[in-house]
């Protein structure tokens, strides 16, 4: 059985290479841990009581300022 698609709405782009974007962000991610010293996040377990909770810690922890080494 087919179905017949009546109206596409939008273009699909290309698709960019997910190997070459993910070694993008893996490099800026490390750049980042070079100059502060720390992660995006505390290493750790963390236990919230609901997603709005996490995504509340999630946003503190990206907003925290950076201490950027000097030496």
């Amino acid at each position: 059985m087919q179905e017949h698609i009546g109206k596409t709405v939008g273009r699909r782009t290309s698709l960019r290479d997910p190997f070459a974007y993910a070694l993008g962000l893996q490099e800026t991610a490390t750049e980042m841990y070079k100059l502060t010293g720390r992660g995006l996040c505390p290493k750790g377990v963390y236990k919230f009581n609901s997603h709005e909770e996490a995504d509340a810690w999630m946003w503190e922890m990206l907003a925290r300022p950076a201490k950027i080494k000097t030496s």
